[in-house]
This record gives structure tokens, sequence and C-alpha cells, in this order.
């Protein structure tokens, strides 16, 4: 890694984008011995409207909060591809759901289309968690670049999700990382 690695999560009110962050965020000051930031913005809607969450993490200080040129995106939905996508870092990871991404874009990165949204519906039964299987993509991501174990990153996800919910938010977790093997 070098000294700042940013990754951006967009997509749409109701697909649990910014907890994706925040997750990340504390996994990587937790458990990874790294400093994170995170920031957020969204539309007024509750759901539907506009959603992004950045996360920067750094083995150093971070003197700018927010992602100028990702290393790694994951993308839920097409609006939200065509404007971010063109941001990512030369050589980059693109993460992309096959659902709600109908047009693969062309950039200098490596991109993944993933069935993030098909898994959640139909492997967990719960769109619900559709940030979950998201997050595990993005844990196999972490692990390649000597960032974070998945095992970690997971520890996270359980330290947030609502009691009750461990189980299922585990598996969608799981099936999401799997995504890359």
């Amino acid at each position: 890694m070098s000294d700042r690695y940013e990754i951006r999560f967009a997509g749409s009110g109701g697909q649990g984008i910014i907890l994706a962050a925040v997750i990340t965020g504390e996994a990587a000051v937790l458990y990874g011995n790294l400093n994170a930031v995170q920031t957020q913005s969204y539309g007024p809607e509750a759901r539907g409207g506009k959603s992004k969450s950045e996360v920067v993490i750094s083995r150093g200080e971070i003197d700018y909060p927010k992602a100028s040129r990702p290393n790694l995106q994951v993308i839920l939905n097409q609006n939200a591809c065509e404007e971010f996508v063109y941001d990512t870092a030369p050589g980059g990871t693109v993460i992309l759901d096959d659902t709600y991404v109908k047009v693969k874009p062309q950039v200098d990165a490596e991109i993944h289309f993933l069935p993030i949204v098909k898994v959640a519906r139909e492997k967990i039964g719960r769109e619900l968690v559709t940030n979950m299987v998201a997050l595990g993509a993005t844990a196999h991501v972490l692990e390649k670049e000597g960032l974070l174990k998945p095992e970690h990153l997971k520890e996270a996800v359980m330290a947030r999700v609502p009691r009750g919910t461990e189980e299922m938010n585990g598996l969608a977790f799981d099936e999401g990382y799997n995504l890359l093997n």
C-alpha cells in the first residue's frame, strides 16, 4: 500500500452504502492498525436518491478526508457508475453490481461485474443485505492489497449489525467474499 488508499462505495439510498464505509473504516482502525477517515454524501430522499460514502486508509496521517482518485470503487447502480467510475485511480479496482449496472465502463482498472444484489435476494433472501455482500467482495480486494484480513472486516460487521441479524449478515458477507474466488 502506498501512504494512502481510497475506497468509494456508491449507489442509491437504502443500499447500505454509508454503513459499508463506516464498517470498513472501523475495521482498518481497530484491526488493521491503520488510520482511517470516512465521509458521505447523499440526496434528501430517504430511499432511492444518490448516495456515496468514502473511506481513506493510511499508515500515516491523513491530510485530506475525501477520495479524489479511489483505488477501489464499489458501485451498485448505473447512475453512480456514470458519475463516479471515471475517477478510479489508474490500475485500480472497480466492483460493479450486474443487476443495476447495465453498461460496463471502459476505464484503466480491474473491473469485476458481480451479482451482488442477486446474491442478496436469492441466496440470502433479503435485498437488505446487499451492502454486506458488497463488503465481502471488498474484503477480498483489501486482502489482496495487503490492507485487511477478511476475518477482521467480518468482525467489524458483526460488531455493527443489529442483534439477531448476525447469522444473515455473516452469510451475506461470506457469499460476497466468495464471488471473487
